[in-house]
Parts: structure tokens; sequence; C-alpha cells
């Protein structure tokens, strides 16, 4: 799907507030966001000093957004119309593990109670990639300054990611980052930092206890922010995060609630202010970007063997045009996540190396016949272990594999380890009832196979013991489907239809083992 927004709302939000909407639509398995280009990109970019951008884009605005008479009559043109009235649109919290259940500020108390999602909140956190602009920590200071004005202090601990360094300079040259640490707020890196696990909240995150924080970023999936399975993580905007972190509970509504000051007195925060873009513009000193050598050529990369954190890439073989045989490694139950499939945190002390960093594949994929994660049927011994070693196993005996999944497989994070792992570890086919795109075209640019159901239902056919044979592969061709057969262990067998979004030159990337082994070829 394209999601494209437009009417007087989309022009009122700053370019900074598209972006971030724009990111969400991967939450949805959307292929593109988009905003017609307007006044508040313009804005942008010269404030960012790119207007020879912004006034090449001024020269073809009209091409840059979509003709009057579709937005006059916008259901002749598009598939599908949603109208969002943003006068009177209450601010939400989503989730819990989950960016897409939405609860309106007002109406959480009984959901949360019903549910048994815990009404204390033990961290407020703002940033990342998403919800980090200069407006964003305007936005949340005007918060901040309130509760420092009006003698509140905050009850969950409070969390601050600045979006970049240039957003982070500027933020402290204006004063806003100091009226959070007089809040005693954390400042954290310029890095993805909480949103990632990249933090020690706990020592022990496997067992550590159930409980619920608020944040702006943009994904909230189980042990994502602190690989503690029992944190119910939830979405909102920087300015009701701040909201919530002063006052310490999930059920805070900042519009119709009021708070106990020090001085025993209620309080009610107001709405808040903020500014589009910094007032005195942006400034950096340094912003970390290092030239790279006009010609890299002769640069000897030397990794240690013995390194538990770096390894040299070995190119992946072509996986060929004839696949019998193949397991099932798992057919993951609901959803899958690139951080279900490739977990962050602590994980990614091993991000440069591949191998290392492989024994977290799937190991958060809901194993569709126990409905337990990192637990799957070794049909060589008949054995149940991790995903990993069970695929390993796999791998040492040349066997291949193939792995189900259900709806958006691949949502989240584009992380490229997500479909570099199981192709290490020889998984040769994901075939699902719809991927997230980016992981769709991740698992393309490594060499598998990237398939959808033709029949969803046929996800229905698949079982724990069954064996996959790939019976046309050898004509694989752009908008021809791949006819799999699927041997069960009682010997009978069923006939599946898989569809795909390969086009000529994605299946020379499978054909040559992957789309760097492709481009090292045509470079050699």
């Amino acid at each position: 799907a394209i999601l494209e927004y437009f009417g007087p709302g989309a022009e009122s939000l700053s370019c900074t507030g598209k972006g971030t909407i724009c990111n969400m639509g991967a939450e949805i398995g959307a292929t593109t966001s988009t905003f017609g280009y307007d006044d508040s990109m313009e804005r942008y970019l010269k404030a960012t000093d790119r207007e020879d951008v912004a006034e090449a884009a001024n020269a073809i605005r009209e091409h840059l957004t979509a003709d009057p008479e579709v937005y006059a009559n916008p259901e002749q043109y598009f598939d599908q119309i949603i109208e969002i009235d943003l006068s009177t649109l209450l601010p939400h919290l989503n989730g819990p593990f989950t960016p897409d259940l939405a609860t309106t500020v007002g109406t959480m108390h009984d959901k949360a109670v019903n549910n048994d999602w815990p009404l204390k909140v033990e961290w407020g956190l703002i940033g990342s990639c998403t919800n980090s602009s200069y407006e964003d920590l305007s936005r949340a200071s005007s918060i901040a300054q309130q509760a420092l004005d009006k003698k509140l202090k905050t009850r969950a601990e409070f969390g601050i990611n600045p979006g970049s360094e240039q957003v982070r300079y500027t933020a402290e040259r204006d004063g806003i980052l100091q009226i959070f640490e007089k809040l005693d707020a954390t400042i954290f890196t310029n890095a993805c930092g909480p949103c990632i696990g990249q933090w020690a909240r706990y020592e022990d995150p496997a067992n550590a206890p159930k409980n619920s924080i608020v944040h702006s970023f943009n994904r909230n999936f189980a042990k994502r922010a602190d690989g503690n399975p029992n944190t119910h993580a939830f979405v909102a905007s920087p300015e009701l995060t701040a909201a919530i972190a002063i006052a310490g509970r999930l059920d805070f509504n900042p519009i119709t609630d009021s708070l106990i000051n020090e001085d025993g007195k209620e309080v009610m925060l107001d709405e808040p202010t903020g500014w589009e873009l910094p007032p005195k513009g942006f400034d950096v000193k340094d912003n970390g970007y290092l030239e790279p050598l006009a010609d890299g050529g002769g640069v000897e990369v030397n990794v240690s063997p013995d390194s538990k954190r770096l390894q040299l890439l070995t190119p992946f073989e072509p996986i060929g045009d004839q696949i019998t045989g193949a397991k099932l490694l798992i057919k993951a139950f609901g959803k899958c996540t690139t951080d279900h499939i490739s977990m962050a945190g602590p994980w990614l002390r091993y991000r440069g190396h591949l191998d290392n960093i492989s024994n977290n594949t799937l190991i958060g994929a809901v194993n569709a016949y126990n409905k337990k994660t990192n637990f799957v049927k070794n049909q060589i011994t008949g054995e149940y272990g991790g995903v990993p070693d069970t695929q390993r196993a796999y791998k040492a005996a040349g066997i291949p594999t193939v792995v189900v999944g259900d709806h958006n497989y691949g949502e989240g994070s584009s992380r490229e380890h997500a479909a570099m792992q199981p192709r290490h570890l020889g998984v040769v086919a994901v075939i699902v009832k719809s991927f997230a795109r980016i992981h769709e075209t991740n698992l393309k640019k490594q060499g598998m196979l990237a398939l959808t159901f033709v029949n969803e239902g046929d996800y229905d056919l698949i079982q724990e013991d069954d064996t996959f044979n790939f019976v046309d592969l050898d004509g694989f061709s752009a908008g021809k489907p791949l006819t799999i057969e699927v041997v069960h262990a009682d010997g009978s067998k069923d006939v599946i239809s898989t569809n795909h979004t390969y086009n000529e030159a994605q299946i020379e990337w499978f054909k040559a083992g992957s789309a760097l082994n492709l481009i090292k070829a045509q470079n050699a």
C-alpha cells in the first residue's frame, strides 16, 4: 500500500511531524507514505542549510504534489479514503507490545485494569529517530518547565535522546536540555539508545519484573526496549510522554486530571507550546562526519580471527534452482517483526560478527505448534531446542530449511541482519501471508526466496514435520508463481502455489547468491 496524506490538517503539520507519520507507515506494511511538497518542507530545507534543494524543489513545486483535481475529488483517484479530523483527535497511548493498539487518554484506566497492564509508569523516554526533532524537544520541554514552575517532580524516571548532534547542540544552546536536567532527566547520547535496548536497565532482563514504560519511540515490541518480556511499553507523543513521566501513571489524562505539587496544591498542566524550527537557527560544532578516502581500493581491513565482535564476511554461495528435501525450521504464529527475527539490545555488540549474532535468529518468534518462543522441533533427532541450535544442526547436515510466517512478516526496524542471519545459517526460503516491504527486499538482496501464499489458507496446511520440494524453481522468472510440494510426515502431500515480486534484476541477485555478489562480479 502507498499512503498519501493531504488536506488542511496535513498542511498544518511541520516537516519533522510529517516525517514521524511517514516513519510509522512501516508498522502497517506500507510501501511508501508521502505528503505533497509544501511550505513546511521548504522552511525545513532552508533551516538545515539546504537552500539549493529548496530552490530546486520550488522550481518544480507543482509536480511534487498531486494535481488540484485529485485533492478536490479524492474518491476518484484513491482506492480508500480515511478522513481524520485533527481538531477532535485526542492524544493516544499505543501498546503494549505493538504500535497499532491504540487507546485514547481518558479511557486507559479501565482498559489497563481489564488487561492487567501495570498502571504505575517506571520510565518516560523521549527521542530516538522518530520523535526527537527540535520541535519535539521544545514542546516536551514546555511541559517540563511547567512542572518546575508549578513545583511538580517526575514520579517516573525520565530520559531524553536528541535526534542528532545538530539537534542536541542547538537544544543545549537554547536551554532546552537544561530544563529537562532541572527535572532530573537523563540526557542520553544521540543514538537509538533505549529504543533498541542500548542501555543497562536490568542486569538480568529475562527475570526482570512486570512494569510499564511510556516512550515516543516508534516501536514497542516485546523485549525491544530492555530485553525484559514483562515490560509493557506504550508509544505516545513527546508531550504526552513528558506529562505521564511527571504523573507516573499510565491512566493520567493531562486534559482533565490534576496533580498534587510539593506544597500539597492541586495543579494542572497547560497545553504544550514549542517551536517548529529554532528561532536562532540550527548550529553544530562537530557533526561527527568523517570524509572517506577518495580511493579506498588500497585499504586493508585486519580483523583478529579471535574477535568475538568483528568478523569478515564470506560471500554467500548461490542457493541454486534445485531445492528438495528442505525442512521446516519454524512456522511463526502472529506478529513476527525484525525484533523477533534478530533482537537488538545486548545482541548489538555482535552486529559486526555475523556468526555470533546469528545465535539470536528467530528466538523471539512464536512457534505456531506449541505457542512457545525459541523452542522448535529438530526433524533430524525428533527433539526440541532453540531455533539457532536447531538450524545449525540442519546446516551441519547439509539440509536446507524454510521459514513460514503470518501477515506483515518482518515489520519494524529495517535491520539487514534479520535477513543475513537466516541466510548465513542455511534458510533458503521464507513463505508468508504477506511481507513488510523493506524486509522482503532485504531477503532478496541476500539471495533468498521471499514468497507469499497465493491462497493464504495454505498457511494452515503446513505441519510441524513437513518437507518442501520446489517443483519449478528452474523456471524462476518475473511474474511467474512458484510451485512447492509439501510432504507431510505420513507421506501425504499438498501442492501449494506461491507468488513473488522479484523483477529480472532481483532474480539475478538470487542466481548470484546475493546482490553484493553480483555487484562484485560486475565490477571485477
